[in-house]
């Protein structure tokens, strides 16, 4: 059962962003909001690697273009070392060449720099309950890659890998596009508990972790065709 927002306890958040002005004002715009406790603070991404070890903070937003090690490379790097920590980007471009390599990597939210503190702080609670925390923008840009691909058929009973249900395979592709549990429910009809139990099932199948995994699964599978262009 999802706790009412008072009661919810706050996401321990780390902000990463090489920009000091702008690192600085995040942590302090986030430190009036309720709902989320910054716990530290990087530069680049080797120091946002180092405090996700050391601090194990529920979410890190994540700038993308940054020195030493970029934020696409921190993101894989974390959700490699220390997958029970979710990655939120937070960049001012949301061109494509930032855009699906910070998603491919393991980030399971996407921001620009002009979203508003309770925005940032939807997208952090949205990540940490399992679903997307992308901006509107963000995800007309998606659905506009998507609907440029060609559409993938559900393989066939008979067909679909580690012994995956139809219907389980159906959840594991509308994955690998980039939906959330709730956009799954309402593409296939059914409940967001009866989507969750399917991940469950296909997740123990496939020995898959997370939903950084199971894009890259189906990836592997052909069950998802790459973007075009």
């Amino acid at each position: 059962m999802t706790q009412p927002e008072g009661e919810r306890k706050p996401a321990r958040v780390v902000v990463a962003d090489d920009q000091t002005v702008v690192r600085e004002g995040i942590v302090m715009l986030l430190g009036l909001l309720p709902g989320v406790e910054v716990v530290g603070a990087a530069g680049d991404g080797e120091e946002a690697v180092r405090l996700v070890g050391e601090l194990v903070p529920d979410v890190v937003l994540m700038d993308l273009r940054m020195p030493r090690c970029d934020g696409v490379e921190a993101t894989r790097r974390i959700r490699a070392q220390y997958p029970g920590t979710q990655v939120v980007v937070l960049t001012t471009y949301a061109d494509d060449d930032s855009l699906f390599p910070a998603l491919k990597a393991g980030a399971r939210g996407y921001l620009t720099k002009d979203a508003g503190g309770d925005e940032i702080v939807r997208a952090v609670h949205s990540v940490l309950s399992g679903d997307a925390g992308l901006s509107p923008s963000v995800q007309r840009r998606l659905l506009e890659r998507l609907s440029q691909a060609e559409p993938m058929p559900v393989p066939a009973a008979g067909e679909v890998p580690d012994g995956l249900t139809t219907r389980e395979t159906e959840v594991l592709v509308l994955i690998g596009e980039g939906l959330s549990n709730q956009e799954i429910a309402r593409r296939l009809h059914v409940s967001t508990a009866t989507v969750k139990t399917h991940i469950n099932n296909l997740f123990a199948k496939t020995g898959l972790k997370d939903r950084a995994q199971a894009v890259r699964y189906a990836y592997s599978k052909g069950l998802v065709r790459p973007p075009i262009g």
